[in-house]
């Protein structure tokens, strides 16, 4: 009787050996991968669930006007521009295509609604860019005053497409109480009204009549990078003065054009800001600074005009050519006011640039353009300077 045993094939070779695992391993594969969670079928993302819209009383602001829309009633090519249809074909092409943003634009109401919405339309499919968020290049940022009268913080849109139809915010506080609504900064709108529950009282507030606060600049004063619209400091200035404010600021393309000034000069305004060059060199400084200044004084004799020195790049203590530039620039404007001051001009006011972004180099996003805490620093220089130029005004 022979006893049973377990025989072990002969090995004779390597390759039978790796021939043979990946046989067993083929084998078992199927068994194994049904056990293994990765295998497993993952369910389809949920869709994305629209917010439910309560019953709302639509109030359309072209009804009533916004601030910041310079230009009284001359003819537009879209309601929301900034500079009116006469324009085009006279400022640059850069300059036209900008100026169809709606920077610098408010609109004001009162309401006792504990919820806000807002069905918007942009210009542009480009919602952010890459030193902008979507909600301050596309969103609505909305203030209101507080029992004390000071404009405080509530809530903004968060853009997610060209058609935007979406809560501002909800649940507040029961009260009538006054409200501001700042447009897009980098797109431009085709159209905005303001929703509240039927029932809510809404008082619309025309655009005040005092003399605004005129900017005329570069992308910072057109708002790159604040983080939303009531952020850059022609805004927070507007709030602090309470004010209205006109931006005029043109990203890339604030260079002291004459066609621009030609359009400063029909607006009547409490003062003018010059704050151009960040997007000019030494030379350009010195060819346009004195034309334009008599350009706005010929038919502004009285308006305060005050020229602004540019930031310095925060980086720029570690970039000497980038210094040497601001050096210039600062050293080119300071020879324009001191030749308009021996020429006996009047009602002029000057600020320098080396502390509108402070010294530590933490208040700018890219090095050039300020973040929020730049644009707080920046209105901070900017309004002992406007409160000399609009003492008595």
């Amino acid at each position: 009787m022979r006893t049973a045993s377990t025989q072990v094939p002969p090995m004779r070779s390597p390759t039978r050996l790796v021939l043979f695992t990946l046989s067993v391993a083929f084998c078992a594969a199927p068994a194994l991968l049904a056990q293994t969670p990765a295998a497993k079928k993952s369910p389809a993302p949920a869709a994305k669930a629209k917010q439910p819209e309560p019953a709302l009383a639509w109030h359309d602001v072209t009804t009533w006007g916004v601030e910041g829309r310079a230009f009284g009633e001359m003819t537009r090519k879209r309601w929301f521009d900034r500079l009116p249809a006469v324009a085009e074909g006279k400022v640059t092409d850069a300059v036209w295509g900008l100026s169809r943003d709606s920077a610098g634009m408010m609109v004001r109401f009162k309401s006792d609604a504990t919820l806000l919405w807002a069905d918007y339309a942009l210009n542009k499919s480009r919602l952010a860019g890459a030193n902008m968020t979507a909600i301050g290049a596309s969103g609505l940022d909305l203030y209101a005053r507080d029992d004390a009268g000071k404009w405080r913080w509530v809530g903004v849109t968060r853009p997610d497409g060209q058609q935007v139809r979406q809560e501002i915010i909800s649940g507040l506080k029961p009260g009538l109480r006054e409200y501001a609504v700042y447009l897009p900064l980098y797109n431009g709108v085709e159209r905005l009204s303001l929703g509240v529950p039927p029932g809510s009282k809404f008082e619309p507030l025309p655009p005040r009549a005092a003399k605004p606060i005129v900017f005329y600049g570069t992308s910072i004063t057109h708002g790159a990078s604040a983080t939303r619209p009531g952020m850059v400091h022609t805004a927070i200035l507007g709030r602090r003065f309470d004010r209205p404010v006109i931006n005029l600021g043109f990203s890339g393309n604030g260079r002291m054009d004459a066609a621009v000034g030609e359009l400063l000069v029909t607006i009547d305004a409490a003062v003018f800001v010059i704050d151009c060059l960040p997007n000019m060199g030494a030379a350009m400084v010195r060819e346009r600074t004195l034309p334009l200044v008599k350009q706005l004084r010929a038919a502004r004799p009285d308006t305060p005009i005050v020229l602004v020195e540019d930031r310095r790049n925060t980086n720029s203590w570690i970039l000497p050519a980038r210094d040497k530039h601001h050096t210039d620039n600062h050293a080119a404007l300071r020879e324009a006011f001191a030749a308009l001051q021996k020429e006996g001009g009047k009602h002029l006011h000057y600020l320098a640039g080396d502390d509108l972004l402070g010294h530590d180099a933490e208040a700018a996003t890219d090095g050039s353009h300020p973040s929020d805490l730049g644009f707080m620093r920046q209105a901070d220089q900017f309004e002992p300077v406007l409160r000399a130029a609009l003492a008595g005004r």
